[in-house]
């Protein structure tokens, strides 16, 4: 097969959280390149198949099902290659309602435990177990989702742009340590893309009380906020992955890359 431009043809790709959503995109595109790519996710079984994609069932958050993960792709390929650090919740919550009229909406300590478990702790668990690796094999690339929320904050999302901050400091003190042993770290901030199945009426309504309007009144006209005049694709996600994964980015370590069209700052 002739090689593509990006040369990830036989690279092994883990992608957490790639059942649905984002990371079922950045599987794709991993995959319409050439890659071997390993979705993982709680939701599959490990030994299965979506689409020629290899499964493996694992808890991003606990570290026996995280080794048990590594371990059996390095048994099935004998290499980890890509690491995308893509598994992630949101649950909008405010600090305070001060309304009074929704209490579940205000931030408690089981919301906040669940997003700083899989957020954060599951981004320094795959990132740890594949780096361990990476730095035998002398040579791979740790892509870790973070958000614009991470930089700008986000009204009701609190949590999980703290979350999302913490993966930017650790993309940066991670590059610091791990580059000069062939592993580069880099992260993707999404901006707002377009709608996945996972943005449910429940999300909604979560997200609508926290900003004091309604879920049909939630603001889609995204020419007012967004420069480029549009919601992003989910590919176009997998498309920047991809060649942040490639050796055609090697000099680029230790940063965040916005995917906002043009709303969030550096």
């Amino acid at each position: 097969m002739e090689k593509q431009w990006l040369e990830l043809e036989g690279k092994v790709a883990i992608v957490t959280g790639a059942a649905s959503g984002i990371g079922r995109h950045v599987a794709e595109v991993l995959r319409s390149v050439g890659s071997r790519v390993v979705i993982v996710d709680l939701t599959v079984k490990t030994g299965d198949e979506l689409e020629g994609m290899y499964c493996v069932k694992c808890d991003v958050s606990d570290r026996d099902s995280v080794d048990a993960m590594t371990q059996a792709v390095m048994d099935r390929y004998g290499a980890i290659d890509i690491l995308v650090n893509n598994a992630g919740l949101n649950r909008p919550r405010l600090l305070v309602d001060v309304a009074g009229k929704k209490p579940q909406y205000e931030l408690g300590v089981d919301d906040f435990n669940l997003m700083f478990d899989v957020n954060v702790k599951g981004v320094f668990l795959c990132a740890q177990a594949a780096a361990r690796q990476m730095i035998r094999q002398g040579k791979g690339v740790i892509i870790n989702m973070s958000s614009e929320s991470g930089k700008e904050g986000s009204q009701g999302q609190s949590a999980y742009s703290a979350t999302k901050g913490a993966v930017d400091s650790f993309t940066r003190s991670w590059a610091k340590e791990i580059s000069q042993y062939g592993v580069r770290v880099v992260a993707c901030a999404p901006g707002i893309m377009e709608a996945t199945g996972l943005r449910t009426p429940a999300y909604d309504e979560a997200l609508a009380y926290t900003r004091g309007t309604t879920p049909d009144k939630l603001n889609t006209d995204y020419k007012k906020s967004i420069p480029v005049g549009r919601a992003g694709m989910l590919d176009e996600v997998g498309y920047v992955v991809a060649f942040l994964a490639s050796d055609r980015a090697g000099y680029i370590s230790g940063t965040t890359i916005n995917i906002s069209g043009g709303k969030s700052r550096g």
